[in-house]
Parts: structure tokens; C-alpha cells; sequence
């Protein structure tokens, strides 16, 4: 505690002497020094603030927030972080400028010192993103725009970046994806980005990456602009945390996305059902508690679908594709999995 209040002390000092331009650093390790109890664990909590995101991971007494809510949700997600006893922060993501992903976080880096700030982009119009920029200049820092494969540490949890890997005009596919390891258990974020984007990160990454993952943040608060066919099916996650506001006006989760992760057999968790949800990994295991003890996760119902295959191009289609085979050319799926076990692959029209 000595060391963190002279950390604090002397980052105040070069505030108060006007000693603010620091040069930007590739993915610099926070600096705040672990929890000396050597905890075990890693704690992800997925904070309810309605339609929009915001995520705490917690380790060794360090603490990194991914993304803020919106501008209302500053003050609820400063209020959160000091029940849990954040005196500071390792690291916070914007994972892209839209409002309800950076809308809170001016408001948090106005009161919490933090030792790194990740955004896809320094500029975008907007007063929001302005006011983010702002805190972020006023804490002595400079806004990292990280590449895939670079990493840093959290405790003992190891955070790489996978996107995206191309420029993007749509703000939703400049997303940053952060893939979380901590020893067996593995946790990926991918803020908003949406299904062409998602495949070509999967493109990118190819045979070099292992993308199964136990926890996975669902893209776009469940929109069907994003978690496409084949990067659900790649994830396979054993949990779908949904980040949504109760009775949205955007119709989220999309119906069609509900029934793609039930297809799956992956259990979602909601924030607009469950309220804030934590996942708890002791590094082999992962245990999901929730807010609103009153209200249970959906049960997995797998949807009666069947996926039709063409004998002679080897394709696979959804059932209701506009391309489907001819009868005598069909050969039939009862799931995704068994197609492309076939050796059948997806149809790029209905099976993004």
C-alpha cells in the first residue's frame, strides 16, 4: 500500500508541474504492483448499464475496465468500482468511440488513476469522445492504439489482442478484441464488431490460433449484424454474456442470434434478466453468479434446424437459403458441427 500511495503521490506531482507529454508506448505493462496475498483468481464482472457495455476484470489486486456505458452511466460505474475497492486502474479499454462504450469513461478517469488507456482511434467527432480524450490528457497519458498480437499482463492473466486487423470506416469493426488467458480458462471481448469483420479476423488469425473460448462477450449487445455462423461455431463458447438494456428500442438480442447461440448449445446471460454478472475463474474452472437472484439464466433449447449440404460443391446451406441444391444433390446436417466435419464448408450468403 506504501508503494501504490507513492505511485499516486509522484504521479501527482508531474500533473501539478505541468509534465504531461509522455511518449506513447507499445501496450506499456501497468505499473501498479500486485496484490501481495497472490490470489488465484480471476473475476470478470460484467456491469449492468442497460444498453451498453461495460466490463471490470479483476486480478491480484490490479484492476482493468473494458469500455464505460454511457454518459448517464459514469457516476453508476464509479460507484460500482468503489464498492469493489479500486483505488486505481492498470488499464482501461474503449474498445471503439461509439457513446455507449466511452460514453462513462471521462467520469471514471476523472476520479480513478490509471496507468494506460487503449482506444482503436485518438480522434472521432464527437463531444463524448472529446471529453474522454480530455481525462485522458489531463491524467499525463496518451491514448495506445494497439496492434493484433500485442499483449499485456493483468496478475497472472495474460490479455492478447486479436483486432481488428484491418482498417475499417464502419466504427463498429474497429472494435478492439481482447482475448483473456488466465492458465486454463480463456475469455474473448469484441465490443461491437460485426460478422464481416469477425471473419476476417478468423482469416487473419487462421491454424495460428486456438479461438475456443469459455466465456465470450456476445458482439453488438446480440445484434444479427454481428456473431456470424462461423465465428459462433469457431468460439464455442460454454457461456454467452449479453450486455442489453431491458425493453430496447433496437430489438436485442436479435431472435435470430438467440436461437443461432441455443442452436450452439450455449447458455446466455443476460444483463437486462440477470443484472450484473460475474464469471469467477480459478484458472481450471469458471462459476457464473448473477445480481438478480430472483430470475434464472434461459435454458439451452437447441432449434429444430437442419443445415442442407450440395453433394457436388461441397457447400452447406442454411434451410432457408435462396441457393439451395437441387433435391437429388441434397445431403442433410442435423447441426453446423457435423457439416463441416463432412468436410462441407459454409455457404458465404447465408452462413456468415
Amino acid at each position: 500500500m506504501k508503494l501504490r500511495l507513492l505511485s499516486l503521490f509522484l504521479a501527482l506531482t508531474l500533473l501539478l508541474c505541468g509534465c504531461t507529454d509522455m511518449p506513447v508506448q507499445e501496450l506499456p505493462q501497468p505499473s501498479l504492483d500486485p496484490d501481495s496475498t497472490g490470489n488465484n483468481i480471476l473475476t470478470v464482472h460484467f456491469i449492468d448499464v442497460g444498453q451498453a457495455d461495460c466490463a471490470l476484470l479483476e486480478s491480484d489486486g490490479q484492476y482493468i475496465l473494458i469500455d464505460g456505458g454511457n454518459v448517464e452511466d459514469g457516476q453508476l460505474v464509479i460507484s460500482y468500482l468503489e464498492q469493489q475497492g479500486v483505488e486505481e486502474l492498470s488499464a482501461v479499454f474503449c474498445t471503439h468511440a461509439h457513446e455507449d462504450h466511452v460514453g462513462g469513461l471521462p467520469s471514471v478517469l476523472a476520479v480513478y488513476p490509471t496507468a494506460a488507456v487503449y482506444a482503436p482511434t485518438r480522434t472521432y467527432a464527437s463531444n463524448v469522445f472529446d471529453d474522454f480524450m480530455y481525462y485522458v490528457d489531463q491524467q499525463g497519458l496518451e491514448v495506445t492504439i494497439p496492434e493484433p498480437g500485442d499483449e499485456l499482463s493483468l496478475g497472472q492473466a495474460r490479455i492478447t489482442v486479436l483486432g481488428p486487423t484491418q482498417s475499417y470506416a464502419e466504427t463498429n469493426n474497429t472494435s478492439i478484441v481482447l482475448l483473456v488467458e488466465f492458465l486454463n480458462t480463456r475469455f474473448l471481448f469484441t465490443g461491437d464488431m460485426e460478422t464481416s469483420a469477425e471473419n476476417d479476423m478468423l482469416d487473419y488469425w487462421g491454424d495460428d490460433l486456438d479461438w475456443n473460448v469459455d466465456v465470450l462477450k456476445v458482439g453488438h449487445h446480440g445484434s444479427n449484424t454481428s456473431s456470424g455462423y462461423r465465428f459462433v461455431y469457431e468460439t464455442d463458447p460454454e457461456y454467452a454474456i449479453i450486455s442489453v438494456g431491458t425493453g430496447n428500442s433496437y430489438g436485442h438480442p436479435n431472435e435470430e442470434i438467440v436461437s443461432r447461440y441455443n442452436d450452439a448449445g450455449v447458455p446466455m446471460f443476460r444483463t437486462d434478466e440477470l443484472g450484473t454478472i460475474l464469471a469467477v475463474s480459478d484458472g481450471q474452472t469458471i462459476t457464473v453468479t448473477w445480481e438478480n437472484s430472483q430470475k434464472e439464466p434461459a435454458d439451452v433449447e437447441p432449434a429444430d434446424t437442419r443445415y442442407i449440404g450440395n453433394a457436388n460443391s461441397r457447400k452447406f446451406h442454411s434451410s432457408t437459403c435462396g441457393s439451395l441444391p437441387k433435391e437429388e444433390n441434397r445431403v442433410y446436417f442435423d447441426s453446423y458441427e457435423e457439416a463441416i466435419e463432412a468436410g462441407y464448408t459454409p455457404c458465404g450468403s447465408c452462413l456468415n
